[in-house]
């Protein structure tokens, strides 16, 4: 849109003339005083405010550059009485929004020592900026040079009548995907692979599924060339995104259209598609570290705007690594604060996101000097912001630096935590591991040890057994070891404590024995999971046997590694189909999701039982394990029973189901003993004997059916 659209540039100027507002003449501009308290860039008619801020600069330019060219074609410093505070703000008339791109020059002391490390040299992309140029099409580098500049948005995009969800957490189905691997696969078949239309061809298959949530892993514009390497004869990149340039401006590299998507209409255009079709966007942010690294890293924004301020330093200025990625943000000092309430307040308004996944989260409740607070001031806010009220907060409940809050995490019944004791719990049990039975049904019932009930709301618990960062679930029950040598580190890099079984056979095999049992082993994995109390996550292609070859630390890998290949979908399709029937049994029955009304048979809501009901051992070698769900549903007046019976030994076993009352009768809906869907359907029958024999490291699911006479 140009600005000349909105109210021609002479029109407008002549009001400021006749109102006797001063105008400035500046190397050639007509310029005034801004919008002191509206940071970054705000288009009004015939003009366009640019605002920055800082504690301790002395002085900023702003640099204008015509698209693609390496020098700026003006550079117009911000006068001195167009400061108030800390806060300079300058209004340009006569810029056309579309022409140009821009950068600033910051000026101040020079103390290495003291944190401060301006640099007049240096052109410095704005903290606040909405759209970032230089590098829109994935794996090259602009011809001009390093810099990232930005550009002015205009959000006008029409979003029509379209309507959020607004789904409960707890009746969330969450698929955790990659924006790039999920389509950039020639088997995809989408017109624009890797991209956020090409994401937008595949909610049907979203929707078939029937997930209701997406997590999509980082989307905030950041540079995948960054550090890049060839090991082996393949490029290397920063493909998973988890090193943030800008935290207002979606990746450019993610649009089809290779130009400037300079307002993020594609991904907007995403999300409405998404809400068209029940679908909420949660999206995977970054706030504890940026791509500006340590020392030797590169100064792009906040270093050179205010590095004191913005990072967590050390007494002699160097920089805390409580991220493991060289630098740790200053979360909780009020201006790093602000923009990151900012920053969320902005998604939500003009991109409608329903929810943020916050990773590294216990970062954002350290204080300045490293060390974690009781009351952490950000998370607080964040808890209470009217502008977030009705989203999604998700806490990555740990960081590099050992602090480790799963179940403290500070939540003002607002956050969530991905629950990684639900995930090495569940995993150790599953594959034999001994003294975990009433652990793992601590798990099933929502983690009422970790998330008290009289002091956490109803679904802390985000619960998953894989993610991006780690195995694949086919790759979770094929290796017992990682396997990262296409990483180049010698297999030393990813986690080596992976709680994996390969079923007797390390990686890929032909012995059809031990593949039944791998696929066993993953419906036990989907069943747990499914039919767990808390939210469930999926990652993307687990329902369909996706791999990585036993890479479970596959950043850097853009290639086959990642990528996810839709043959697969073809050649497991009785996988797809259970895993979309256990989907469909949760969403039947809200007695999984959430404590409902007591049943009028007064059976607790949450019990767990072994071979024998009402009796799980302490036997530490104890791998029977069931858990029983009992209430009602709204105005049903008819109970509702779920019990999930878990056998992880490799002997079978004989169980007693619990008695039911008067009229009710248990059926079997789920045994993941049953190779495909049909054996399944020929055994789902009500039980009319208690007494049952479940197979070896298997699992079975059973509903109440009411049947009087």
């Amino acid at each position: 849109m140009k600005n000349n659209e909105l109210r021609p540039y002479e029109i407008f100027l002549d009001q400021y003339v006749k109102n006797l507002v001063p105008i400035d003449k500046v190397e050639g501009f007509d310029i005034r005083p801004g919008f002191f308290d509206e940071y970054g860039t705000t288009l009004i008619p015939g003009g366009v405010s640019f605002t920055v801020h800082s504690q301790h600069a002395t002085s900023f330019k702003l640099a204008l550059f015509k698209p693609r060219e390496e020098d700026p074609y003006a550079i117009i410093p911000f006068p001195d009485n167009y400061r108030v505070g800390n806060v300079y703000s300058m209004i340009v008339f006569g810029l056309d929004i579309e022409e140009f791109e821009y950068a600033y020059i910051v000026d101040g002391p020079y103390h290495p020592s003291r944190g401060l490390i301006f640099d007049n040299t240096n052109y410095l992309l704005d903290p606040y900026a909405k759209a970032v140029t230089g590098q829109s099409k994935w794996g090259q580098k602009p011809a001009y040079g390093m810099s990232y500049r930005a550009r002015v948005v205009a959000n006008v995009f029409d979003w029509k009548k379209t309507k959020a969800p607004h789904l409960p957490i707890e009746d969330l189905i969450i698929y955790e995907l990659h924006v790039r691997g999920f389509t950039k696969h020639s088997s995809s078949e989408v017109k624009n692979g890797g991209t956020f239309d090409g994401l937008i061809e595949k909610i049907p298959y979203l929707k078939e599924l029937g997930v209701n949530a997406v997590e999509l892993m980082p989307i905030f514009e950041f540079d995948e060339m960054s550090g890049m390497r060839i090991h082996n004869g393949k490029k290397l990149y920063d493909y998973w995104g988890y090193n943030p340039i800008s935290f207002f401006s979606p990746n450019t590299a993610y649009n089809s259209n290779q130009e400037h998507n300079k307002e993020g209409t594609e991904l907007k255009s995403l999300v409405k598609k998404m809400h068209e079709n029940g679908i909420e966007v949660i999206l995977d942010v970054v706030f504890n570290h940026t791509a500006e690294g340590n020392e030797q890293g590169p100064s792009i924004n906040l270093k050179g705007f205010d590095n004191s301020v913005y990072y967590m330093l050390t007494p002699d200025g160097h920089y805390f690594n409580f991220s493991g990625c060289g630098n740790t943000l200053n979360c909780n000092n009020p201006i790093v604060r602000r923009m990151i309430i900012d920053c969320l307040r902005y998604w939500v308004i003009e991109y409608r996101i329903d929810g943020f996944r916050f990773d590294l989260a216990s970062i954002l409740g350290r204080s300045e000097d490293g060390s974690p607070m009781n009351n952490p001031p950000l998370l607080q806010n964040l808890a209470f912001d009217p502008i977030l009220s009705n989203v999604k907060l998700i806490a990555e409940a740990w960081d590099a630096g050992g602090l480790y809050q799963v179940g403290t995490f500070p939540d003002w019944n607002r956050w969530s935590e991905w629950n990684g004791k639900y995930r090495d719990d569940v995993r150790s049990f599953l594959k034999g591991d001994s003294g975990l039975a009433h652990t793992v049904c601590d798990r099933i019932g929502g983690s009422l040890d970790l998330y008290p009930p009289e002091t956490r709301f109803n679904s802390a618990s985000v619960n998953f057994i894989t993610c991006h960062d780690g195995f694949t679930l086919h790759d979770l029950y094929s290796y017992n070891d990682k396997h990262n040598e296409a990483n180049g580190w010698d297999n030393k890099d990813g986690e080596s404590h992976n709680h994996s079984w390969n079923c007797g056979i390390e990686g890929v095999t032909d012995n059809e024995e031990v593949n039944q049992l791998r696929k066993q082993m993953i419906r036990n994995a989907f069943t747990i999971l499914l039919m767990s109390r808390g939210t469930p996550m999926i990652l993307a292609g687990d329902e369909f046997l996706r791999t990585q070859q036993g890479n479970n630390n596959a950043y850097c890998q853009d290639n086959e590694i990642s990528w996810v290949d839709w043959t697969l979908f073809e050649e497991n399709q009785e996988m797809f189909a259970f895993v979309k029937y256990l989907i469909h049994l949760r969403k039947k029955y809200p007695i999984v999701r959430r404590k409902t009304k007591s049943a009028q048979s007064h059976y607790p809501h949450f019990s767990k039982h072994g071979i024998h009901p009402w009796q799980l051992s302490d036997w530490e070698e104890e791998r029977v394990a069931g858990v029983m769900f009992a209430g009602r549903d709204g105005e049903n007046t008819v109970d509702i029973y779920a019990y999930i019976l878990i056998n992880s030994h490799w002997e079978e076993h004989k169980v007693e189901l619990p008695q039911l009352p008067e009229y009710y009768h248990w059926k079997l809906e789920i045994d993941t003993h049953a190779c495909d869907m049909n054996t399944m359907r020929k055994v789902q029958q009500v039980i009319q004997n208690t007494t049952i024999s479940i197979p070896p490291r298997s699992c079975k699911v059973f509903f109440s059916a009411y049947l009087p006479l």
